[in-house]
């Protein structure tokens, strides 16, 4: 959640920066420009959040994985069963 959360505000600020940028080095805007800032701006993005996930792991440690029974027969019975 927290690598959602810092990945939206890197988008957005990354793509502020590039418009920035782009204006300063006088390129017209249009359909190529936004989808430029809008790629650029996605993979700067995705950076970030692969950084707070790599951190994540690093200070916490790996997360196990939930334990589910894999056949739908095993958890209907298992939800079937009375309880005492």
């Amino acid at each position: 959640m927290l690598s959602l959360i810092i990945s939206s505000i890197v988008f957005f600020i990354a793509a502020w920066y590039l418009n920035r940028y782009l204006d300063r080095q006088e390129i017209a805007r249009g359909m190529t420009r936004g989808v430029l800032v809008f790629t650029l701006a996605s993979l700067v993005s995705w950076g970030s959040g692969e950084m707070v996930d790599w951190a994540q792991v690093k200070i916490e440690g790996p997360q196990a994985a939930a334990q589910t029974p894999v056949d739908l027969s095993q958890l209907l019975k298992a939800v079937a069963q009375p309880q005492h």
